[in-house]
């Protein structure tokens, strides 16, 4: 499966950003940061996007399910393929990512009072279903993003993201070359460390202020098993930490990110990151910001 995120690699190269490394230290302590909230779209979800279409013959007809950023992924993938997209949310969907998909030229349709539920709508709806997370074609397009870490800082050493339904995290272990991979997520909104306790995917409570991108409420089979089969640690943070790491990110890089893409700061800033070379992936930027 490696080799998937190499292909991968070639085949969204065209249309993605390859995002930037920053060097730094925080507390005097050496940290790399994955800019990939400057990535098309403000998320890595283009990446597992892109891979989907492309692998899938480029289908005219495109529709998807999303609590926003994977939404907003499937849209500019379609536009930048040529294709046509529409993207079902949950009526309680954050507007500054509604907004978004629905400038990037989709067709939006409110759907349900939750994610479930507008999946279900969704792959009713005629055109080629693009999934948010569990496919291997997206696992692999997200790892692309840990591809690109491993050539531009080799002497990185372990690699921390954020994990919703698991498909950053199992394309980070395709693409970490070996390397630990810390998946880290919010205490009450953890369906992957539920499911590595329990040897499974289980339903998982979604209650934090991060939900609208890390709200899955069972982690994907797919990406599961790639992370049963590799290194990867998990790791909860409070809401409180993560706003917290949000907040510093702001105040001492002006770097402006959503809560979910805070959360591998916020387990780096308490210790719980690994490594003496540990890079943290700022996965997505698309929040209406109120300091």
């Amino acid at each position: 499966m490696t080799a998937d995120v190499a292909a991968a690699a070639d085949r969204i190269r065209p249309y993605a950003r390859r995002t930037p490394l920053w060097r730094t230290e925080v507390d005097g302590r050496p940290l790399v940061l994955k800019l990939e909230h400057l990535q098309l779209t403000g998320s890595f979800k283009l990446r597992g996007a892109l891979n989907a279409l492309l692998t899938a013959g480029s289908p005219d007809l495109v529709v998807t399910a999303s609590g926003g950023n994977h939404g907003l992924g499937v849209a500019e993938a379609a536009r930048l393929l040529g294709l046509h997209a529409t993207v079902f949310v949950p009526v309680g969907a954050p507007e500054g990512k509604v907004r978004r998909i629905e400038a990037s030229g989709a067709k939006l349709v409110r759907h349900g009072e939750t994610y479930g539920e507008a999946v279900l709508a969704a792959r009713e709806a005629p055109g080629h279903y693009v999934e948010a997370y569990n496919s291997l074609d997206v696992v692999a397009g997200q790892g692309t993003l840990a591809r690109e870490v491993v050539a531009d800082a080799p002497d990185v050493d372990a690699i921390a993201v954020a994990v919703g339904g698991g498909g950053l995290a199992a394309g980070t272990a395709l693409g970490a070359d070996g390397r630990v991979v810390v998946a880290v997520e919010p205490e009450r909104c953890c369906a992957l460390h539920r499911a590595l306790a329990a040897g499974e995917p289980v339903d998982s409570e979604v209650d934090s202020v991060a939900a609208s991108a890390l709200g899955a409420t069972r982690v994907g089979e797919v990406p599961f098993g790639v992370l049963a089969a590799h290194d990867v640690r998990s790791v909860l943070v409070s809401d409180a930490e993560l706003l917290a790491a949000r907040d510093r990110l702001w105040e001492e890089f002006r770097l402006a990110v959503e809560p979910a893409a805070a959360v591998p700061f916020a387990a780096w800033l308490a210790g719980r990151v690994p490594g003496e070379r540990p890079c943290v992936v700022l996965c997505g930027a698309n929040t209406d910001w109120t300091p």
